[in-house]
This record gives C-alpha cells, sequence and structure tokens, in this order.
C-alpha cells in the first residue's frame, strides 16, 4: 500500500510517507547528528506540566460530552510558541519530546473515564454493595494500564516503523509532524492558541462559577420554550464555549448525527412515552411514579436514556464483531511482527533506531504481573481469595496482548481507537469469569470494572504511543528516550486524572457522575454491562429498553449511520448536543469557499479555526475543573449544598430567569461571531 501520491509534508524527506524500495534507507531528518538537544530540563519538565494540565482537562471533557482532547496537536503549538520566551530557541528534537510526554494526558483519561465512573454510579445506588474508588485505586488503575499498553508495545517498535515503513497513513501521526516542522509560522499559532484559551476559560467561568449569565438556554424568554412546552418538547442550549469547539472540531456531519440522536429521543420518543402513559395508570419500571405525572426531563432519564445506553453498547460490540476478522489477521501479524527483531549489535545501532531492548519489556512484564497480583490481592479487597488476583492479573495481560497491538494499528491505518468496544468484550468475558468463580454481587461488579479499567487504559495507550513513535521515527527521536519517557508521563497523567475523577466525585449527587451535570456516557453504557452480568442492584436493567437500542445500534449500522455517535446523541441531555451542531455548523461557515478563492485560503481560515477551538475547549475545561475544585474546597469548609453560591457574581434571582437568558443568548451569539469573522480573516492576515 504506497502513499505515494499523498502531498509531501515540508520539511520530510521524500520517502517519508512510502515503501522504500529494495536496498532503500530511511534517513529522518534529524539523522544521527552528535549535540542536539533531545532530552533536557526544559523539555521533560514543560511535557509533564502539558500532560498535567491536559489530563484534568480531557476527563472534563470526556465525562461531559464523551468527547476527549487530542492534546498532541496543541502540545506541539504551545511547545514551539513558548520557545522565544527562553535563552536558546528549543530544538525540533526537544519539542518532540515535550509532545510526546504531555500526549499521555490522551490515553490515560480515555481509559480511566470510560470505566471507573461507572464503580462512582454504582456505589451511589442503595444497597448495590459496590464499595466507592478511592484517588490511589484510581490512579494505580490508570498507571499499571498505560505500563502495560507501553510494555507490550515496544518489541513491535521495530516492526511497525522499519518493517512497516510508508504502509500505513498515520493520520494523527502527520498532523502532528506536519506541525512540529513547521518552525516559525507555528509561533504565532500558539498565541492565537492562548488566547482562545484565556477567552474559553473567561467565558465558561463567568457562565458556571460566577453566574453572571444563563447557564441553559430555554428559550423561554423569546416565546419558543412555552410554546413548545405546551406540546411536551423542549430546546435547550448549553451556554459553554467547550462545548462549542468541541463541535467545530468533530465538524457539522459528525455533529449532526450526534444531535440526531438528541433530536430522536426530545421530539419523538419523549412525547411517545408521554402520549402512551396518559393510558396506563400503574408505575412501570424504573419509573417511580405514573408516566402521566412526569416531566419530559423524568420521561428521558427513566425510559428513553436507557435506550440510549443500549445504543453505544451495541454500537461498540457490533464494532468488534465486524472487526473481527481484521483483528485477527492483525494479531496474527503482530506475532509474527514480535520475531523480527533489529538484529545489529548494539554498538552498530544508529541512535534513531536505539530502543528498549526485549530484557527491559520481559522484566517490565513480571514486575507488573507482581504489582497487578498484590492490588488485585489487597488494593481492591479480593485477598480472601488469591485466585480472583491471579486470574484477574492473567485475564488482564491475555487481553492486553492481544488487543493493544490491535489499538495501535487502528491508530496506523484510520486515526481512532475502538477502545470502548473492546473494553465492553472484555467485562463480559472478565464478568463471567468471575461468576463462574462464585465472585458475585458489589464486590464481583467492582472487581470486573478495576480489570477492565487497567485493560482500557493499556489499549488507549498502545495507540497513542504507537503515532508518537512514528512521529519520532520521521523526525529522528531516540526510541529508546522515547519509550522511558512514557513511564514517567503516564505516572503524571494518571496522578491527574485521578484527582480531576475524585474532585468531580465529590459533587452533590445530582451533579456527580450519570446525572444531566456529567453523565459521563461510555461508563454508563459500562455500568449497565455489568447490571446486566451480576444484577446486584435495586434498580436492575430493562432488558427491553436496553434491547431497543442495540437493535438501533444495528439499524443504524445497516444504514451506514455512525451508530455510537448517534447513540451518544440519544443519551445525551440535549443541552449538551445542542452546542455542539452550533459548532459544527460554524466549522461550516469559515470553511466554506467563495468563488475564485484558492483552497490555500480555505486551508488557513480552516487552520485558524481549529486552533480557536482547540483553545476554547481547553481554556473552558480546565475552568470546569477549577470550578469543582473550588466547589469541593468551600463544601467542605461551609458544608453547604449550594456551595457554589459563595462564588456567584450576581444574584440567581436577576440573572436566573428572563434577563439572564437574553444575557446568555446575546454572549453566544458574539462569541460564535468572534470565531467565524476572526477565523476567515486568516487569509488577510
Amino acid at each position: 500500500m504506497s502513499h505515494a501520491a499523498n502531498d509531501a509534508i515540508k520539511g520530510l524527506p521524500d520517502n517519508a510517507r512510502r515503501e522504500l524500495a529494495p536496498g532503500e534507507h530511511y534517513v529522518p531528518v534529524v539523522a544521527d547528528e552528535t549535540g542536539v538537544a533531545e532530552v533536557t530540563a526544559r523539555s521533560v519538565t514543560l511535557g509533564l506540566v502539558f500532560c498535567a494540565v491536559f489530563s484534568m482537562a480531557a476527563a472534563y471533557l470526556a465525562l461531559k460530552v464523551g468527547q476527549g482532547i487530542e492534546a498532541a496537536i496543541p502540545i506541539s503549538i504551545l511547545a514551539i510558541g513558548l520557545s522565544p520566551l527562553f535563552a536558546r530557541k528549543s530544538t525540533l528534537l526537544e519539542n518532540v519530546i515535550i509532545q510526546s510526554i504531555g500526549a499521555n494526558s490522551s490515553h490515560v483519561v480515555s481509559g480511566a473515564v470510560f470505566t471507573i465512573p461507572a464503580l462512582y454510579m454504582l456505589s451511589a445506588v442503595p444497597g448495590s454493595g459496590v464499595p466507592q474508588p478511592t484517588m490511589l485505586q484510581v490512579i494505580i488503575v490508570s498507571f499499571l494500564g498505560g505500563c502495560l499498553g507501553i510494555l507490550f508495545l515496544i518489541p513491535l517498535r521495530y516492526h511497525f516503523m522499519v518493517e512497516m515503513h510508508g504502509r500505513f497513513p498515520w493520520p494523527e501521526g502527520t498532523a502532528t509532524t506536519e506541525i512540529l516542522l513547521s518552525g516559525e509560522r507555528v509561533g504565532g499559532q500558539a498565541k492565537i492558541l492562548a488566547m482562545a484559551a484565556g477567552l474559553g476559560a473567561l467565558y465558561d467561568g463567568l457562565v458556571t462559577t460566577f453566574h453572571a449569565m444563563a447557564e441553559e438556554i430555554s428559550f423561554h424568554s423569546v416565546g419558543l420554550g412555552n410554546l413548545l412546552s405546551r406540546h411536551f418538547l423542549q430546546l435547550r442550549v448549553l451556554n459553554n464555549a467547550a462545548i462549542v469547539g468541541i463541535g467545530y472540531i468533530v465538524g457539522l456531519r459528525y455533529a449532526a448525527v450526534i444531535c440526531a440522536g438528541s433530536f430522536l429521543s426530545y421530539f419523538v420518543l419523549v412525547p411517545v412515552v408521554h402520549a402512551i402513559g396518559q393510558h396506563v395508570s400503574v408505575v412501570l419500571p424504573p419509573g417511580a411514579v405514573p408516566i402521566a405525572q412526569m416531566s419530559p426531563d423524568q420521561v428521558f432519564s427513566g425510559y428513553v436514556r436507557i435506550i440510549g445506553v443500549g445504543g453505544i453498547a451495541g454500537a461498540g460490540i457490533l464494532g468488534i464483531v465486524s472487526s473481527l476478522p481484521s483483528m485477527i489477521r492483525s494479531i496474527l501479524a503482530n506475532i509474527e511482527g514480535m520475531r523480527h527483531q533489529d538484529t545489529r549489535a548494539a554498538t552498530e545501532v544508529p541512535r534513531v533506531d536505539r530502543s528498549l531492548g526485549g530484557r527491559t519489556t520481559i522484566v517490565g512484564l513480571v514486575i507488573f504481573a507482581f504489582a497487578a497480583l498484590l492490588f488485585f490481592s489487597f488494593g481492591i479487597g479480593a485477598a480472601t481469595s488469591l485466585s480472583y488476583a491471579v486470574v484477574g492479573t492473567v485475564l488482564v495481560m491475555v487481553i492486553a496482548f492481544l488487543f493493544a497491538p490491535v489499538a495501535a494499528r487502528a491508530i496506523a491505518i484510520v486515526g481512532t481507537n475502538p477502545v470502548s468496544g473492546m473494553t465492553m468484550l472484555t467485562l463480559i468475558i472478565t464478568g463471567v469469569v468471575m461468576l463462574k468463580m462464585g465472585l458475585s454481587g458489589g464486590m464481583g461488579m467492582f472487581v470486573t470494572m478495576m480489570i477492565g479499567g487497567v485493560v482500557c487504559t493499556a489499549l488507549a495507550a498502545s495507540g497513542a504511543l504507537a503515532s508518537d513513535l512514528k512521529i519520532g521515527h520521521w523526525i529522528g527521536a531516540t526510541p529508546a528516550k522515547q519509550l522511558a519517557l512514557k513511564f514517567l508521563g503516564t505516572l503524571v497523567a494518571a496522578v491527574f486524572c485521578g484527582l480531576a475523577l475524585w474532585v468531580m466525585a465529590q459533587a452533590d449527587p445530582s451533579q456527580g457522575f450519570g446525572t444531566r451535570a456529567i453523565p459521563a456516557p461510555q461508563a454508563s453504557a459500562m455500568k449497565e454491562i455489568l447490571v446486566g452480568i451480576f444484577g446486584a442492584v435495586s434498580q436492575p436493567l430493562q432488558w427491553y429498553l436496553f434491547g431497543i437500542g442495540v437493535l438501533l445500534a444495528m439499524i443504524l449500522r445497516m444504514a451506514g449511520v455512525p451508530a455510537l455517535a448517534f447513540a451518544l446523541g440519544m443519551y445525551l441531555p440535549m443541552e449538551l448536543n445542542t452546542p455542539v451542531l452550533l459548532g459544527g455548523i460554524l466549522s461550516w461557515l469559515v470553511a466554506r469557499r467563495k468563488a475564485g478563492e484558492s483552497e490555500q485560503v480555505s486551508r488557513r481560515r480552516s487552520d485558524r479555526g481549529v486552533l480557536i477551538a482547540s483553545g476554547l475547549m481547553a481554556g473552558g475545561a480546565i475552568i470546569g475543573v477549577v470550578d469543582a475544585i473550588a466547589n469541593a474546597v468551600i463544601k467542605g469548609a461551609t458544608g453547604s449544598t449550594d456551595a457554589k453560591a459563595v462564588i456567584h457574581l450576581l444574584d440567581d434571582a436577576a440573572f436566573g430567569g428572563t434577563t439572564g437568558e437574553i444575557a446568555g443568548i446575546l454572549t453566544l451569539v458574539a462569541l460564535c461571531a468572534f470565531i467565524v469573522g476572526y477565523s476567515r480573516r486568516a487569509a488577510a492576515d
């Protein structure tokens, strides 16, 4: 498979993205020159700082809307943009190290937020018997999983980077490499990114922390909300800059699919359930009152949302089933690739090919097995039977061995990692095994999800590491240094991800995981899978609703509609999906070309728009985490059930009604106008 037809990246050799001819060798941008700074105090410190910040931001957004931050590109821009602030400008290899360490934030967060919040949700159910995870447990799960993903990819580095050179497109790695090689041009982009991040933090801070305007726009101030409510309909928009930025990044088509799922829930299913409920006088589980007495939100939460959960689970499992043939081929190819190692003597291997050896992998896996065994035995309370810990450790290592390289290959080919589907499959296998061994109830769910959390993080880590190694291979970083620092970055990402999860878990019950405030969609689907297997909570899974969601996912897949995106839209509250659609519309407006305009002009506009959207996402997410921390601190100091009332800028009575909504509408319109106007100015600038 040759990609010579693709546009060459400025600065990369001509053979960087094509297969090599017999006898031809790839020479990276920075070859074997000595004296080029790579691992320095600056590169390691900046990488760890970015890793910590983006870990918390990514956790917030992933829990809020099911979409995380792809940190590699903004970190690359910031690394280059901050370079002039130092006495010596950063070298290209230093910037690769900064990006490589900082990018740990994305994959560690993906593994943690897709799984661990399910345990917080289950522990909040009376009589479930599920313990609430501690911050230390979350950190250990994330760190163990990240390390395992790295260890299983070390022996495959030579296969992926050298033997398969030019055979994969590496879409995410290509974009990041282009940024790193663009040099001075990125300095100005860093200023735009920082400005947008400041704007996102200011905007969302005024909305969520100080309540200076309405956080949720329901259009009652202009009469539309009242008109819709007469027909049991609602239209709501969350006044949030970060989520508008997410919609811009994902684009109009994907945003429209997500919002279409929300429209099906709120404009079709909720009114239909309500209309049928008018003729049913009894209480239908899982509802607590007759449907005729419910509000639209109660109908959505009690019935329609479960269909969305089934759709998410169905889409994930169908993705795995449809990919099984290619996954089997990938597993066989990866096993074969492990046999093909660099046979040169250590003294003959050039710097750009020096990696961690097989001995490192073996020693690392032995240490991991011992640490996992201790954790599953004593760290999560399964010490009463050593067999559970032994089986859990074996399951983690076998599943990660099979699936982690598959995740890396998926990143190399399409740029996306099917981690949620593989994690669901892991939970099903592990849950069934634990049940057969006699571990049931709340403890069974807790152990199963901890195992799933380790596997999920390992799969996410291997995919992200493969992309980072490819960036280093193209540019000329030292693989051994990249890999060694990945373990350090994983530790920092695990600590700050665990901190973010713990802080957000301290919110009031009405604002915790699985609520409208923090929906945690993927974790909710994982929770329902556990409930379906163990059935040990007071409100068991409503299989008929869950099954409808699975059938809907099958129909969507047959129709060629992205089933996971549509199901996410069905599950998430409407106010979270409408700003995503708004951001998608803005991206279309920015990219639209006038007659006679060149493609280069359109690309410059799109690039600036992506920078602004990325900044809004990062700034808004960071202020969301800061807001959660402030809420937890104030709640601990005052014992107030509405802790943030202490720092509200204006009285809710003034800005919680018509005045606040009008202010919110005007500022949201102004934000959208700024995004479109400033992005389209890129051509003139």
